[in-house]
C-alpha cells in the first residue's frame, strides 16, 4: 500500500512539474512565434505600458507624434488586435473605482496620482488593452523607457485636474508645464 502511495504522489508532483514546464514552454513560444516585424511593433507598444497590477499600455492619440514617431500607428495597431496582443476601441477604456489617491509605476517607478474627490474616480487608459497573451508577453520584454512619453502623460494627468507626485520629471526639461506638474521628490 505504501508503494501505491508512493506511486501516486510520484505521479501527481511529475503532472505538476511538466504542467509548469509546458506553461514557460508556451510563453516563450508566443515570443518566438511572432513574425521579426510584430515582435518590433510589440516591442515599440511596450515603451508606452504602464503597471498598475496589470500592464497598461496608454495610447491616447494614435495620430500624437509621441506615438506615430515610434512605430505605433492606426495599422499597426490593429495588426497587433489581428494577433490577438491587445484589443483596439476607438471610443477608449477608462478604469473606475479609485479612491483619493493611486499609483502607477512606469519604468519600475511610482508615481502617485491625487484625485479631487475621495471616492468615485477613474482614470482614462486609452484606446488600447493588452489581451491575457498581450499580457504576458509585455512582461516578458525588457522595454525601453522613453522620458518624452512620461512627461506628455504627466502633462495630460495635469491638464485633467489630478495632483502627482513623482521622482521621474527631467529636472533640466525647459518646458514650463511640466515643471509645475508634479512635485519633484529626491
Amino acid at each position: 500500500m505504501g508503494n501505491l502511495w508512493t506511486a501516486f504522489a510520484q505521479f501527481f508532483s511529475s503532472r505538476t512539474v511538466h504542467s509548469r514546464e509546458n506553461d514557460s514552454k508556451a510563453d516563450e513560444f508566443d515570443l518566438s512565434a511572432l513574425q521579426p516585424d510584430d515582435r518590433l511593433i510589440f516591442e515599440a507598444l511596450c515603451q508606452f505600458v504602464w503597471i498598475q497590477g496589470d500592464p497598461l499600455p496608454l495610447i491616447f492619440d494614435v495620430q500624437s507624434e509621441i506615438y506615430t514617431q515610434q512605430g505605433i500607428t492606426r495599422s499597426t495597431l490593429t495588426r497587433l488586435e489581428k494577433l490577438d496582443l491587445i484589443v483596439f476601441e476607438k471610443s477608449g477604456f477608462v478604469k473606475k473605482g479609485y479612491g483619493k489617491h493611486t499609483r502607477l509605476f512606469y519604468g519600475g517607478k511610482p508615481t502617485k496620482i491625487g484625485f479631487q474627490a475621495d471616492a468615485g474616480n477613474y482614470l482614462d487608459l486609452g484606446h488600447v488593452l493588452l489581451t491575457e497573451r498581450g499580457k504576458k508577453l509585455a512582461l516578458a520584454i525588457k522595454a525601453t523607457r522613453n522620458q518624452s512619453f512620461y512627461e506628455y502623460v504627466i502633462a495630460r494627468w495635469y491638464r485633467q485636474g489630478l495632483l502627482l507626485s513623482s521622482i521621474q520629471v527631467d529636472r533640466n526639461h525647459k518646458t514650463e508645464k511640466i515643471n509645475c506638474a508634479c512635485s519633484v521628490k529626491e
